[in-house]
Order: structure tokens, then sequence, then C-alpha cells
């Protein structure tokens, strides 16, 4: 089997280097397309292959993977960025899959091992993605009656994990693409949308928010239209947390009680939470961030139910040991008040620091 990499990449002279060396005695052809780097990611590219080729950017990802696609001859393709890479190990892995490579399999998935610190919009360390990928499928007639083409691929969940190493949050680059499409055809695909509500939810500014709000109202009427329950409460959540940033307690008040909302999800507690911290009314943001670490479940952002919702639990605690209400109190009381607050806090903490994601399972 001949595989062919394939790469877009725009001032990667960080990273490339290191991928293209754990990728370069497997593949047997490398082709890079550039989209207007101003590094020596271009010089990086021409010492590992010939296969360089310039392509004006148009805000298009997709666009630019199949024209690089286009270029490659191998019989398989394999897709990278430049802040992947393959350990040694891993790198053995993909040999010997090469080597017993059946040509009845059209894609190939490898567990994508993200650094989570550097990278807030993921909600999991460890997921299977597609990476390899047949260049010309072969498509075949099957049941003995009404026979119809076989459109689904055959499909093969390999060990190998590719390491990805982003060197920054890239999500303000992905608003300005999805703020286009959104200008262009006043509408995303259900999969984008979902996308865009869990960049926005969880690395969004609060310009980024407000530039969205109007798209997100209008969508929410659409897709309740359309009774897609799951979409309906992202966008709920993500417009409860608009509104909260911008103090606009109607809004929340409207939001918070649309019929999507009678069951709430973690982000929809966490932002009611919020909301009333801001407000100073600890007592009530403590109710709500209790559901959303206990009740609830998330919808957008898996760390709403743990890690987010213990920590604003013990932020609360400490605010509302120091809160009048509690210094009011005669002294004794008072203190008894203030060490078991502060005691609550540091057990919400640490509840905080061991709470991990119920990983998705990722082999059969």
């Amino acid at each position: 089997m001949k595989f062919s990499l394939c790469m877009i990449v725009k001032d990667e002279a960080a990273v490339l280097r290191d991928c293209l060396d754990s990728l370069k005695d497997i593949m047997d052809e490398i082709i890079i397309v550039d989209t207007g780097s101003t590094d020596d990611t271009r010089k990086i590219a021409a010492e590992y292959t010939p296969y360089l080729y310039d392509y004006v950017w148009n805000d298009d990802f997709a666009a630019a993977r199949n024209f690089a696609f286009s270029k490659a001859t191998g019989d398989y393709i394999y897709s990278a960025d430049a802040d992947e890479v393959l350990d040694r190990e891993n790198q053995d892995k993909f040999k010997a899959l090469k080597r017993v490579m059946l040509p009845e399999v059209e894609i190939v998935q490898m567990i994508y091992v993200t650094e989570q610190i550097n990278h807030p919009t993921e909600n999991f360390a460890r997921d299977l993605r597609p990476k390899l990928f047949k260049r010309l499928r072969e498509f075949t007639w099957i049941e003995p009656i009404h026979e119809t083409v076989n459109v689904n691929p055959v499909i093969y969940d390999s060990d190998i994990e590719v390491r990805h190493r982003p060197q920054g949050n890239h999500s303000s680059r992905d608003f300005g693409v999805f703020e286009k499409i959104i200008a262009e055809r006043g509408a995303l695909s259900d999969r984008l949308m979902g996308m865009y509500l869990r960049e926005l939810y969880k690395a969004g500014t609060e310009e980024e928010l407000r530039t969205a709000e109007g798209f997100f109202e209008r969508a929410l009427i659409e897709k309740r239209a359309e009774a897609k329950e799951l979409l309906c409460r992202q966008i709920i959540a993500v417009l409860l947390k608009i509104y909260r940033i911008a103090d606009e307690p109607i809004s929340v008040l409207k939001v918070a009680l649309c019929e999507e909302a009678t069951i709430p999800s973690a982000e929809m507690c966490m932002e009611l939470g919020y909301f009333f911290m801001k407000k100073e009314d600890f007592e009530e943001a403590l109710k709500w961030f209790h559901r959303a670490g206990y009740d609830c479940e998330s919808d957008i952002d898996v760390a709403s139910s743990g890690t987010s919702a213990f920590m604003a639990l013990a932020l609360c605690c400490r605010k509302l040991a120091k809160s009048p209400k509690f210094k009011a109190l005669p002294q004794r009381e008072y203190e008894l008040e203030h060490s078991r607050l502060t005691q609550q806090a540091a057990e919400y903490e640490q509840l905080a620091r061991d709470w991990k994601p119920v990983e998705p399972t990722l082999i059969n």
C-alpha cells in the first residue's frame, strides 16, 4: 500500500518539523498546502517534500483539504495537522498497519489524544477520529433483490494514538469562519451549530458571544419548530450566558422558563448560579451550582457537571462565609458558621481536583 500525507498549514514553523519527523518514514509522499505563511513554514516543508503548493485562503477548511487531497496519488491518504505527532511506539503501530492493510478498509480511525490544558474547547482527552482514508472508493452492489449500492464505508478502529499538541487557542479564528458562513448562508448545519455552540460557550469572549446573540435567538425558534430538543437546550445555555454577562435579568428569566429548560442541563444551572452570584445572592447560587454538580447532565461542557460546578460551589461557600449576613451573627455562631463553610469549600475544591470526565468508549 502507498500512503500519502496531506496537510494544510499556515505559520506552523514551531511545530511542523516534529510532525513531519514522526511521519516521514511511514509516508510514501508528502503533500503540503500552504495558505499564506509568513514564518519559516515553507522553508521547513521544502526539506521534506517537493510537493509544496500555495492556496489562497478563503475561510473554507474543507476546500483547502479537498485541494490537498486532489494532489495525492497514494492508495490511502493520511490527514494531519501540524500540531500532531506520533511517538515511536505509535509510529511502529502505523508501520505495522501499513504492512497488513486490507484493501476493503476505507477509513481508519485513530485515538486522538489532546493536551487539555492547551485546548479549552475539547471535552475529552481521548477520542476516536477518522485519520486515514482510501483515496479511490470502490462501490459495490448489495442485496439479492431490490439491490442497492453499498454506501456505508468499511471503518477500522485502530489503537494508534495521535498526540495533539495545540499551540494556543484558535477559537477566535474559527468564530470568524462561523460568522462568515452565517452572513453568506443565514444558517449553519446542525453539526456546525453544535460545534459553534460548544466553542462559544467554552471559549467565546463577551464580544464574540454578543455577536452571536441574534443568530441564536432566531435559531432557537427554528430548532424548536424542528423538534431539535438537544440543540434547543444547547442554544438556551449559550443565550443564558450571553444575557447573564450583559446583565439582562428579564431575558435570563424568559429563556430560563422555556419549555426545553424544564429539566435543566448542567450548563443552564451553572449560568443561573453565576447570575445569582453576580447579584451576591450566594445562598441561591449555591442551590444552582449544587444541581449542576449533582443532579444534572451536561449538554455542551462536560466539566459543568464536575470540576466547574465544584469550584463554583467552593467559591460560593467562601463568599458566603464573608458575607454581612453571617458577620452579623453573635461571635460564637459566626465562628462556627465560618468554620463550616470554609471546610465545605475545601471539600468542594478537593472534589474539583479529583473529578475526571467519563471518557467515551474508544474501541469495542
